[in-house]
């Protein structure tokens, strides 16, 4: 056996957590907290009612889990994760823990959930063993691998987790069927020993999906643990399986072994306990014959549970005078800080927070821009481009990036009072508004005519572009759409009257950026369309759409998922809206020094085309 198959986590453990159970989600954030572990033990949530984001406490602070809508979503985003903890209803938990063990990077699935039929329990166990796969469960709450790795709400309490020393390993490895019995256990063997190593609850259904014996074969290869500790129950055959294992010397680490329901015998025939398979139809079922059966084994059996503490402790100390384990100095026990609402009174609080920011920090000394101190940004001289490529995309993009994005803001900046965003600042700002609400008048035109194309001339050019359209079926395509190629066009430049904007960007991008391969493509399309039409040219707005892909293909700092993201966020138009607001607050503040009047529209200016008599009472009579 290799040590992957007897060592089902460790520190370096990574989980999902199927259904948004947040408790349990904290609650393992906890542990991973307490013992130190450098990562958190969950790579991300499954919710198939909606993906995104969970805010969680990591101590004191707050981090990010993702949250994906399918296990193969999250295999794919995260393959290594190897365990998922199911906590899907038993109406769903057969699907989806068959859905998980048919993914390649999950090899342990904890299956909670209680009532899962018998034929369903079957076949998942089957197929696990098939794979060569570990089920744990069903109707369990889990286990846990001391100082390492927690499924979901496995021993309780943190306080009860802190008692018991699990935050760091000791030497016993314990399985049992009951939950409830896992964690009185593991606080008795915490008192009797130097503590657990791994625990596990198989679930009190008749057919789990891993044995007893499945696990302590395990904990028998495994040379950190150095005895073994079980808890069985009436009812079923199991117990003889580890026992016969016993006899055959596939066990040879000494095993505390006790079965619960010895007083069945006082109680009414086929009394059934709590769990499905705790019910003795034979005198070989019962709790007695089987505590019998192990002790002629040769296993550890206390006369009754009373003593199962004293029986650990009989052991462990017998491997301590046989040198087998050795005492070690316990460490400080952590403490987790308590939620806001328990610690209100000392002080010692954790608040959730209102919403996210990962762009800057001011709460430190220096204000933070994606990171970097403001200091360092103004050292370097990074300049606007450069601040933009911080706050925007989180990079810190070359030289020649930072200043094409400063030549765009410098080339979109203003273009005189008649077009309709200048245009409406002018008349707020005339209208006795404010600076700022005669702003927002104007950015408020932005949009598919005036400044907006510029997102969606990169996402139409870059989706032809990748779909490996020749230039002459893009414009056929668009036109057969009915749609007009974003980013192409001008209301008064044409080919003879060209727009120098444009040229001094395109000689910019060639002189500096690595590919201009979109670009290159785009002149290929304004070829074909101003031999249609000579005002049909590629404009400003397209133009900057179309150098912005270039730019981000090429100079290695974005990702392809990263250029999707900015097209589909609609970043691009941002940059028109920056540069232009200069331009607009330029207008706004020209006409307050003017002292600007009300502004009224000449009525000469206006076409006014009134209905006659004859057409309102012929509507009448309609």
């Amino acid at each position: 056996m290799s040590r992957k198959e007897y060592v089902l986590f460790d520190k370096d453990t990574k989980a999902f957590v199927y259904g948004y159970q947040t408790n349990a989600i904290q609650r393992m954030l906890d542990f991973d907290y307490i013992c130190k572990r450098v990562t958190p033990s969950i790579s991300a949530i499954i919710n198939p009612s909606r993906a995104g984001i969970h805010k969680a406490f990591w101590g004191t602070k707050e981090i990010i889990l993702p949250m994906y809508k399918s296990i193969s979503m999250a295999a794919k985003a995260y393959p290594e994760a190897d365990v998922m903890v199911n906590f899907a209803s038993h109406r769903s938990a057969f699907e989806t823990t068959m859905e998980a063990l048919a993914e390649k990077t999950i090899r342990t699935v904890a299956v909670i959930a209680e009532g899962v039929p018998e034929r369903q329990s079957r076949i998942m166990s089957a197929t696990a063993r098939k794979l060569n796969k570990i089920i744990i469960g069903p109707a369990t709450v889990g286990g846990m691998a001391a100082g390492a790795f927690r499924i979901g709400n496995t021993a309780g309490t943190i306080e009860n987790i802190i008692a018991s020393k699990l935050y760091r390993p000791g030497c016993v490895g314990f399985v049992s069927k009951s939950g409830g019995m896992l964690n009185e256990a593991f606080n008795i063997i915490s008192r009797n020993s130097d503590g657990i190593y791994e625990g596990v609850a198989i679930g009190g259904d008749r057919y789990p999906g891993s044995t007893m014996l499945d696990h302590i074969l395990r904990y028998e290869q495994n040379p950190a643990i150095k005895m073994i500790a079980c808890l069985g129950e009436l009812g079923g055959e199991d117990e003889y399986r580890i026992i016969q294992a016993l006899k055959e010397g596939k066990i040879t680490k000494p095993l505390v072994a006790w079965v619960t329901g010895t007083c069945s015998p006082v109680l009414p025939a086929s009394v059934q306990f709590g769990h499905a398979g705790a019910k003795a139809d034979t005198h070989k079922e019962t709790a007695q014959a089987k505590n019998d059966a192990f002790r002629e084994a040769g296993a550890y059996v206390p006369t009754s549970f009373d003593g199962y503490g004293d029986t650990v402790q009989s052991v462990y100390e017998m491997l301590l005078t046989k040198g087998a384990v050795l005492r070690f100095e316990e460490p400080e026990a952590p403490r987790i800080p308590a939620d806001y609402s328990k610690a209100i009174a000392s002080g010692d609080i954790r608040k959730p927070t209102t919403f996210i920011c990962t762009v800057s920090d001011d709460s430190g000394d220096e204000v933070l821009y994606a990171g970097k101190r403001l200091s360092d940004v103004l050292s370097q001289k990074m300049g606007i481009g450069g601040v933009v490529g911080l706050l925007w995309f989180k990079k810190e993009l070359p030289d020649y990036a930072s200043h094409f994005i400063e030549l765009v803001l410098q080339i979109v900046a203003d273009h005189g009072p008649a077009v309709s965003g200048a245009h409406n600042a002018i008349v707020a700002s005339c209208a006795g508004k404010d600076l700022i609400s005669s702003l927002c008048s104007g950015l408020l035109t932005i949009g598919p005519r005036f400044g907006g194309a510029i997102d969606d001339a990169a996402r139409e050019f870059k989706l032809a572009r990748e779909m490996g359209l020749a230039p002459e079926q893009f414009v056929n395509d668009m036109k057969k759409k009915g749609i007009n190629i974003p980013g192409i066009g001008h209301k008064i430049k044409s080919v003879k009257n060209p727009d120098k904007r444009v040229q001094l960007l395109i000689n910019y991008a060639r002189a500096n950026f690595p590919s201009t391969e979109l670009l290159n493509y785009a002149l290929q399309v304004e070829e074909l369309t101003t031999a249609k039409k000579g005002n049909l040219i590629l404009n400003v707005d397209g133009c900057i759409g179309i150098l912005f892909i270039d730019l981000m293909s090429s100079c290695g700092a974005f990702t392809k998922s990263e250029i999707d993201e900015v097209v589909r966020l609609g970043y691009l138009n941002g940059l028109f809206a920056l540069g232009r607001s200069i331009g607009l607050i330029g207008h706004i503040l020209d006409q307050k020094r003017l002292g600007s009047r009300l502004y009224r529209h000449p009525a000469d200016d206006i076409a006014y085309m009134m209905p006659s008599e004859e057409e309102i009472q012929c509507k009448r009579r309609d």
